[in-house]
């Protein structure tokens, strides 16, 4: 009885372990990167484009064009600023009562994540530039605690809108065209790499998707 008793707990220990290594083996998987290489999109369907990085095929592959804005600390902020650099970029406004105080505390967890990290910026449109002056958007940096890897930007409307919809394609509205009265707000965040080429959209409202994210921004990290 003895021998019998002692088996079986050798039996429950071993299924304890065995079900410790696999929840850990789970979790990993879960903060684990999705792909190895990041696909690269070049219109509003954001469809993924396969392409290896060193193609020439990229030569003429749709980049984000330059602009000239403003951020919270009165400095120009154009393409330069983001030279060799990998950014994550939306569109929002201060006194926006619904989703873009949820998207801000999103897009911090993204700041934290790489605070320490001068190669990682974060770019943030004003869609009410009339609105967010200078003066406003540094009192909204200071309420959200931005630091300075996080330039939140104002300047000419059609610029702005032009970026958004032209550009980096945040607007579902699929062949539907809108000009610059109709209101520009969406939740995505735009992740752009080091040659300004469009590397992955992702829902600013879901943590999950966020988390996503600061791993594609890892793997982003990596490739040469």
């Amino acid at each position: 009885m003895k021998k019998l008793k002692k088996i079986k707990n050798y039996s429950f220990l071993l299924i304890g372990l065995c079900l410790l290594l696999s929840c850990k083996k789970t979790n990993h998987k879960e903060i684990a990167s999705k792909v190895d290489v990041l696909p690269y999109y070049n219109e509003a369907s954001f469809t993924p484009k396969w392409i290896d990085a060193k193609s020439d095929a990229l030569n003429t592959f749709h980049t984000i064009p330059d602009f000239s804005l403003t951020n919270q600390d009165g400095e120009n902020i154009s393409q330069q600023t983001f030279e060799n650099k990998i950014y994550i970029t939306d569109f929002f406004f201060t006194t926006c009562p619904g989703i873009c105080p949820m998207m801000t505390d999103n897009m911090i967890l993204v700041q934290e994540a790489f605070k320490n990290d001068d190669e990682v910026l974060i770019l943030s449109h004003s869609v009410t530039p009339s609105i967010d002056s200078v003066a406003q958007l540094k009192k909204y940096a200071l309420d959200k605690n931005i630091g300075q890897n996080w330039h939140l930007v104002t300047g000419d409307k059609k610029q702005i809108y032009d970026l958004g919809r032209k550009s980096y394609f945040v607007e579902e509205d699929l062949g539907k065209p809108k000009g610059i009265d109709d209101f520009l707000h969406t939740e995505n965040f735009v992740l752009i790499d080091k040659n300004k080429h469009i590397r992955g959209i992702y829902n600013g409202l879901n943590k999950n998707s966020v988390k996503q994210l600061i791993v594609d921004i890892k793997t982003l990290k990596l490739e040469i």
